[in-house]
């Protein structure tokens, strides 16, 4: 009988790489994005642009995402405590949860403002509107460009904070077709519905980040790796009878963890088993943080009480 947590520090000088370059990718858009958010909203009060105003509400959610996620990586470094013994790096989906839900909040308050813009579509200053549109572009295409030296593949605050932006950049490119149909044609209904295919990319993305966040927050199976393959690998292993009570879950992005009962024929290979399963989870399935207990199948295991199934 046995019990052995495995945990490999092979790539911490690799994963402290990533780390410093999310934080400094998430503080610079962060910084970048606030300033020109306060341009649009008092460019689209002076235009009378709704187009304008629900990009500068995306641009707010993106602030505040991107604020979010820079606290929530600065939190996850604080060192592990008694009574928080993974530290604080579960933070980091919360707020990616509260980001997603703010996107959803922001997209149906749009909706609703589009909506009597339609029914009665206002004077829009087109010039303004287009001036302050294209320099939004270019400022989401700079955030969007830093953003993607982060880690953003890994990391599901930079890829929310990456598709804020990208979102955003497609709202900035509505705001100029609109404001183009308004100054030539006097289309004065484009902008309304510039910002409602706005408030729809708003919501996919809030959709998406609250879905991934929520699977995490219930401790689902990180999505990149299958239960029933982690099993039939583990049953490859010579001498290894049975694998159950198997639980794969994940802290935060890009931290799976595993645990497990193996049950095994034959005596003194515990060890020998032990680190070629490690080195199966390790090495296929990039799961470093493992609590496998090894145990003998004819003598069963206590949590199912002298009988393992």
């Amino acid at each position: 009988m046995g019990h052995h947590h495995g945990h490999s520090h092979g790539d911490g000088h690799g994963h402290h790489h990533h780390h410093t370059g999310n934080k400094k990718a998430l503080f610079s858009a962060f910084l970048l994005i606030t300033a020109f958010m306060f341009v649009e909203v008092v460019g689209g009060i002076l235009t009378n642009s709704l187009a304008l105003l629900s990009d500068a509400g995306h641009m707010l959610s993106d602030s505040v995402a991107l604020g979010l996620s820079f606290f929530a990586i600065k939190l996850g470094e604080r060192k592990a405590t008694q009574s928080n013994t993974y530290g604080f790096k579960r933070f980091e989906i919360i707020a990616a949860a509260l980001n997603g839900i703010a996107l959803i909040g922001i997209s149906l308050y749009i909706f609703v403002e589009a909506y009597s813009r339609l029914t009665n579509p206002p004077e829009v200053q087109s010039l303004g509107m287009l001036s302050i549109s294209v320099i939004g572009l270019l400022v989401n295409i700079i955030a969007a460009w830093i953003l993607m030296k982060g880690d953003k593949e890994e990391n599901l605050n930079v890829r929310s904070a990456f598709l804020h932006v990208i979102g955003d950049m497609l709202g900035s490119v509505g705001a100029i077709i609109a404001a183009l149909l308004i100054y030539f044609f006097g289309w004065g209904v484009a902008d309304p519905i510039a910002s409602v295919i706005v408030a729809i990319l708003v919501l996919i993305s809030g959709w998406r980040v609250t879905k991934e966040s929520f699977h995490v927050l219930m401790e689902g199976a990180p999505l990149q790796i299958d239960a029933e393959k982690v099993k039939s690998s583990l049953l490859t292993i010579p001498f290894v009878n049975e694998v159950h009570d198997l639980h794969i879950w994940s802290i935060t992005s890009g931290m799976p963890m595993l645990s497990c009962h193996i049950a095994i024929e034959g005596e003194g290979l515990h060890d020998a088993i032990l680190r070629k399963a490690q080195s199966i989870l390790h090495d296929d399935f990039g799961i470093e943080h493992s609590t496998i207990q090894v145990e003998q199948k004819e003598i069963g295991c206590p949590s199912h009480h002298g009988v393992c199934n």
